[in-house]
């Protein structure tokens, strides 16, 4: 069961990682899949993850603030729509169905991107002077 839930792990960082750079692919859920899974079965993957210093930090702020930086939010929605839109103008021409799935998908994205609240440097700010 532990060499499972670490594959699976390791397959949803990949995915994680990618929704980076593929805006259809979200990538928070897919990093706090990995966080749940390595936290269940490697003690050192979970650790190498947390302290990671890219995606490390992105998972602490979200596990500890609940919140999504505003240049994260824009950037992951805009790129989103960017996506969405080419698509259902360029492949997606003739398809109805398909235009109206990749819509309702981008809605339902965007909405649950807005439910988090927006990270602040305020906080940060003030600790430093």
């Amino acid at each position: 069961m532990k060499y499972l839930l670490i594959l699976s792990g390791i397959i949803s960082l990949a995915l994680g990682i990618l929704g980076i750079f593929l805006p259809v692919l979200p990538t928070t859920p897919f990093l706090l899949l990995s966080t749940a899974l390595f936290a269940r079965s490697s003690k050192r993957l979970y650790n190498l993850l947390l302290n990671h210093k890219i995606l490390g930090k992105y998972i602490q702020g979200f596990l500890d603030e609940k919140t999504i930086p505003l240049r994260i939010k824009i950037f992951s929605i805009s790129a989103m729509w960017i996506t969405v839109l080419c698509t259902v103008f360029s492949v997606a021409t003739k398809k109805l169905w398909l235009q109206l799935l990749l819509f309702a998908v981008a809605i339902g994205i965007t909405a649950h991107i807005l439910s988090y609240k927006t990270k602040t440097d305020s906080h940060e700010k003030h600790t430093k002077t």
